[in-house]
């Protein structure tokens, strides 16, 4: 088959674009043929004429040198072999580069806002990968003047950014771990204390960093759609068949996966894929999984949804911002606790799947929000005198 050229262009438009979505007519075609199993639907749905489909299809079967539709008198429209293959593994690949696509996105967007209007203000955030916060960054721009340069990493590399003076404001996710003085079971503080402290203390300095209240969401795990391996939870893993997709090293979510096996006394290794190449977002996961690439893999609530897949819930976490302490009355700073005690926020948050507000723009101590800060392992026994 003949290599086929790729090429990328985007565009200024009057309205802004939420998310990281990449139009392609190729694509948008054989997603509506897909989904409604019709030419004729298909066409509606595009807003384009029965005529005019048939013949852009016919252009692209040209351009691929691939048949791309069979169609018979009385029969529903199906993909081809090859462009159903075509099809997800373009929706694999955008969905891999959602972060980065969405980094470019807001850079270019940041250098035209400057270019309009030099009184905005700009502020950068690392953070690990979330599906609420472009709408934050929405609320910041449309409401409070702020434009937030968004880039997604990992929570331990967001906290790094923090750290090496590339951002002023950095996110993270954690499980809420009760202290032991707060009636904490004992068993869970040692179980997640040093999964996460191990990775973040370095990086977090009570009295010199200060949360910001941003949401609580659900995390667990994305599986196919109907279940149809009746997976319930982490103990129907170990010595299954089910293929697992994880996260990337370093990433909250990959932290949690870890912290919640061994609060349940389970070995990674046993869990096949666990430590095989990962994905670097939740939407990568659910993708891999809705392609048919894996069974079952960590994510949240609100990418299950956007896949189709379904979602077996393991627990609720905090995601956390953090600046330095005296980075909170930064106008930026302060611009962006605005938009997140704004009922903009919560109302957004309403119509994500797994999220609910928790404490939105409220500064927190470090210590009370993150309990694993006061744990300490119990001093180990003086020997018995001989």
């Amino acid at each position: 088959m003949k290599a086929r050229g790729v090429h990328l262009q985007y565009t200024f438009e009057a309205e802004g674009q939420r998310g990281a979505a990449l139009l392609n007519p190729l694509f948008d075609l054989l997603s509506a043929v897909h989904e409604h199993g019709s030419i004729q639907h298909a066409a509606k749905a595009l807003g384009a004429s029965y005529r005019h489909i048939w013949g852009s299809l016919k252009h692209w079967e040209e351009v691929m040198g691939e048949p791309l539709v069979t169609w018979a008198q009385g029969q529903p429209a199906r993909l081809t072999p090859f462009a159903e293959r075509l099809l997800w593994a373009e929706t694999r690949a955008r969905t891999r580069l959602t972060p980065h696509i969405e980094a470019l996105r807001v850079e270019l967007e940041r250098v035209l806002a400057e270019a309009l209007d030099g009184s905005q203000h700009v502020l950068t955030v690392f953070a690990s990968h979330d599906l609420a916060l472009p709408r934050l960054r929405d609320i910041a721009s449309q409401q409070h003047g702020l434009h937030i340069d968004l880039r997604f990493a990992g929570s331990v590399d967001a906290l790094r950014a923090l750290d090496a003076g590339r951002c002023l404001v950095a996110g993270f996710h954690v499980p809420p771990l009760r202290s032991l003085h707060e009636g904490g079971n004992l068993a869970a503080a040692r179980g997640g204390a040093p999964v996460f402290a191990k990775v973040m203390k370095p990086l977090l300095k009570p009295g010199q960093h200060k949360l910001i209240g941003c949401v609580r969401r659900t995390q667990g795990l994305m599986v196919q759609a109907r279940n149809p391996l009746r997976i319930r939870g982490l103990p129907d893993l170990p010595g299954s068949a089910a293929r697992f997709v994880n996260r990337q090293s370093g990433s909250g979510t990959r932290l949690l996966m870890d912290h919640l096996l061994a609060g349940q006394g389970i070995d990674a290794a046993s869990i096949q894929g666990y430590d095989a190449p990962p994905e670097d977002s939740h939407v990568a996961v659910a993708a891999a999984i809705a392609s048919g690439l894996a069974d079952v893999g960590p994510g949240i609530e609100s990418a299950a949804a956007q896949f189709g897949l379904d979602f077996i819930p393991l627990i609720a976490e905090d995601y956390f911002l953090v600046c330095l302490k005296d980075a909170l009355e930064h106008p930026a700073v302060l611009k962006l606790r605005q938009a997140l005690a704004s009922p903009a926020w919560a109302q957004a948050l309403a119509t994500l799947p797994g999220y609910e507000a928790s404490h939105s723009g409220e500064v927190l101590a470090l210590t009370k929000a993150l309990p694993w800060w006061n744990y300490r392992a119990p001093k180990k026994a003086a020997p018995a005198p001989r």
